[in-house]
This record gives C-alpha cells, structure tokens and sequence, in this order.
C-alpha cells in the first residue's frame, strides 16, 4: 500500500466466478502470470460476467481484457474497461438483441464502437491506460442461435468442436497498424465485431493472450489437454476449472484470463 498504487495492491491475484443461466453454465478465471509473481506486479488482466438487458432480449455477456505491461496503469484501465463496457452494452440490450436477429454484423459492429467509445470516454483523463477488451455476448433464450464477439487487440474467441480448437476471429490484414498493438483507448482504429451460430455440444472459449497464443501457436500437449478437460458434456466444478486454466505452457508466463461457456440439450 505504501509504494501508492493502491489499485494494484488490492488487485488479488486470482478471480474465479461462475454462472449457470437456463441450458449455459459459464466457467471464469482470471490468474496473475509467472512473470508478474516474479517481478512482485499485480494481475494486469480483467474480467466481466454478467446478464445484460430485458428478461425479453436478455443476454450473457462475458469480457475479458488485457491491460499492455508499457502503460503505468493498464491494470487499473482493463478493470475499469470491461465494466463501462458492460454498462453501455446493458442500455443497447434491445439493439443488439435485434441485430442478432437479423444477423446483422454492420449494425453489431456500429453498437459495438459506440458502446466501447462511450466505456472509453468514462476513463480517468491523465492516466496512463493502454488494454485489450474482448467481449462475447449469448441470448440466454436457447432458441436463439447467433452470438457476437467484439474486439479490440490480442486475444479473442475460439469454438471446441470435435475435439479441435478453431479460432473465429476476423483477421486484419495489418495494412495500417499492426492488430498485436491495438489497445484501447488510443491504439486502435475501431471495434471489430464477428457474428458466429453455436450449437449445443459446443464450448466458446474466450480469452486474454496468455491463453489464446499457446492455442494459436498450436502447442499440442497444451490444446488437447484443454480440450479433453473442457470437452465433456458436463462443465467442470469451479475449482477443477481453476486448476485446468492454469495448465503450464512452456515459454508463455503472461497472466491468463479466460472464459468458458457449455451449453447442454434442452
């Protein structure tokens, strides 16, 4: 507490939460890297699970974020990001509800900017923020099919299907900057927001990079072990959870944020 970061002090090093809303259960957990436990640094990841809008246009919405190591206080700016998102996100319930379904990606993508412009401008002027946000947003009416993932940087949404892990985001052909350096509030060009149908039987896996490299880079021993743990048709108990997201992956020591979501027959 003394050395005046007070956030960064009651920061704890591990978050874990859980839901269960109608046929979705969700499994959280958001966990201070090695590299952090070493240097004596705080948790720079966030995370956000809650139900947003009407009973009638309902919807889970999960966010992860990543606060950048270069900016002073991108912890404090990814804690704050994930929750004025969701605020914002909570008030355009009924748009967004509505555009999923028309499956409409240009009118989700413009909700989507708007809502994270206005999380954006609630942040403290003067600080020095720079993070990530990834944000997937469920009906929890099972009779709709369509989900959205908006995002800004590193990170993001894969699917478990069949035992493999597939990657949904869009990718930005980096012509104008570099999507490993997107970062909000500044560091980016706009949300982007992809529109995917999930079925039951499939896991959505959401999260920060400290979880998504080592899946991407396809490290075989790390992505079938989650895949056999998380594959099942049962969601496991929390604190199994909590021990499986924190799975060693040689090389990567980053904190690791991230969000699973099953969903069973009705």
């Amino acid at each position: 507490m003394r050395d005046g970061d007070h956030f960064a002090a009651l920061t704890p090093a591990v978050l874990l939460d859980g839901a269960q809303v109608g046929q979705l259960t969700v499994r959280a957990a958001s966990i201070r890297g090695d590299s952090h436990n070493w240097e004596g640094s705080c948790r720079q990841d966030s995370m956000t699970v809650a139900r947003v809008g009407p009973p009638e246009a309902e919807l889970l919405l999960l966010a992860v974020a990543d606060g950048v190591g270069s900016a002073a206080h991108s912890h404090e700016g990814s804690y704050l990001v994930t929750r004025q998102t969701a605020l914002h996100l909570d008030r355009e319930a009924e748009n967004i509800h509505a555009a999923l379904l028309a499956r409409d990606e240009g009118e989700l993508r413009a909700i989507a900017n708007k809502a994270v412009a206005g999380a954006v401008g609630e942040l403290r002027i003067g600080q020095d923020y720079a993070t990530t946000l990834h944000v997937l947003l469920v009906p929890t009416d099972a009779r709709i099919r369509e989900r959205v993932v908006f995002s800004v940087g590193d990170g993001g949404l894969f699917v478990l299907l069949d035992g493999q892990w597939h990657q949904t985001d869009q990718v930005d052909d980096g012509s104008l900057l570099d999507t490993r350096t997107e970062a909000l509030p500044h560091a980016y060009r706009s949300v982007k927001a992809k529109l995917l149908c999930s079925e039951p039987g499939q896991v959505l896996l959401l999260g920060t990079d400290g979880i998504t490299n080592p899946l991407t880079q396809r490290d075989p021993a790390f992505a079938q072990h989650l895949a056999h743990a998380w594959g099942g048709p049962q969601a496991p108990s929390l604190s199994d959870f909590l021990w499986q997201a924190q799975t060693r992956a040689k090389s990567y020591d980053d904190d690791r944020t991230v969000i699973c979501v099953w969903e069973g027959p009705e």
